[in-house]
């Protein structure tokens, strides 16, 4: 049982969402130079890559944002709008295969813009100051103050160079106070601050994809397990973006056609007190939890959709068991219901 995707990362990143992943909607806004490799590489979700034969027309190709070298004062910096407002936990800032190239300091700012607001009068607040960066290594830095929500970056590199990755750890943050208590909504949902917190396995794609907008890219977008050869069956233990009642639940196995799951079954549990790791003793319990949907026959490239003459009102909770009988790929997991 896997309660962890990796066990390397530290502790400000265990149980939290890329808020720069591209797959969630991060964008690169603006950056003072790209020569040799534009922004939007950076916020990639798939690690670094490097192919040494690989050139195009302004020389080597790397796998992440970067400048030209600077000739003249000053120093390069980007500007990323992150999937969502969200607070922010620490960062990941890659330089993998920037080894002669790589930006000897950077240092991120941060603010809160208003959908709609310009980005010339910004306010921003510095959230990492002036930081050593080396060749070739992630630098894991922790951020003191992960109360303030946030929805731009302003990463500085000094004086230029690459970064392969920028990844940045935290959680969503969604306004529960304008969702009456009989407004229906989706309490999976990761913009609305829901998370995969363990599972069986994550081979071809992690849990947190269900969670994610729309109905899916391709069968990469979706969580997607191996091929179970022994006994047993694949699961998912999510944490709702805010603790209620689900009425009706749509599983859906969309582009997922000889490797759909044969059935499906979700759990639940009020767990208020459970934090953002699950121990193995609470995922063996979490098999015990109170059924809400029963196993249910699922086919391929579908939309399931279940409502209440299927889904049980076991009052409010916190966590559910999402499983996969006995393993395959499933796109998109909607758990509707009203907050409590």
């Amino acid at each position: 049982m896997t309660a962890q995707a990796d066990t390397a990362l530290p502790a400000f990143a265990v149980g939290a969402i890329n808020l720069a992943s591209a797959r969630l909607g991060a964008k690169g806004v603006y950056a003072t130079d790209e020569f040799f490799a534009p922004l939007e590489r950076m916020l990639a979700d798939q690690p670094a890559s490097f192919d040494p034969d690989l050139y195009d027309d302004n020389g080597k190709y790397m796998d992440g944002w970067e400048s030209r070298r600077k000739r003249v004062a000053g120093h390069d910096w980007a500007i990323v709008k992150l999937a969502m407002p969200g607070r922010i936990f620490g960062f990941d800032v890659d330089t993998s295969y920037f080894t002669g190239n790589y930006p000897p300091h950077c240092a991120i700012e941060a603010a809160f813009i208003a959908e709609g607001s310009s980005l010339d009068d910004v306010e921003w607040t510095e959230i990492l100051d002036k930081s050593a960066l080396g060749p070739s290594t992630h630098h894991f830095f922790e951020n003191r103050d992960q109360d303030k929500v946030w929805t731009h970056l302003r990463l500085h590199i000094y004086p230029d160079g690459g970064i392969a990755r920028l990844r940045v750890y935290g959680a969503a943050h969604f306004d529960w106070d304008k969702v009456g208590p009989a407004d229906e909504i989706d309490l999976g949902y990761i913009f609305h601050g829901a998370k995969a917190l363990a599972w069986s396995d994550a081979h071809y794609g992690h849990p947190d994809k269900m969670l994610g907008p729309g109905r899916g890219l391709n069968m990469g977008d979706g969580w997607e397990t191996k091929r179970r050869r022994g006994p047993g069956h694949d699961w998912a233990v999510i944490r709702l973006g805010h603790a209620g009642t689900i009425r009706r639940v749509t599983v859906d196995t969309a582009f997922y056609k000889g490797n759909f799951p044969d059935t499906c079954e979700l759990l639940g549990a009020y767990l208020p007190q459970l934090g953002d790791t699950v121990s193995e003793a609470q995922i063996r319990e979490s098999e015990g939890w109170k059924p809400i949907l029963p196993r249910q026959k699922l086919q391929m490239d579908h939309a399931h959709a279940f409502g209440p003459d299927v889904v049980a009102d076991i009052g409010p909770v916190t966590h559910v068991r999402y499983a996969m009988h006995p393993d395959g790929g499933t796109m998109r997991l909607r758990l509707f219901g009203t907050k409590a």
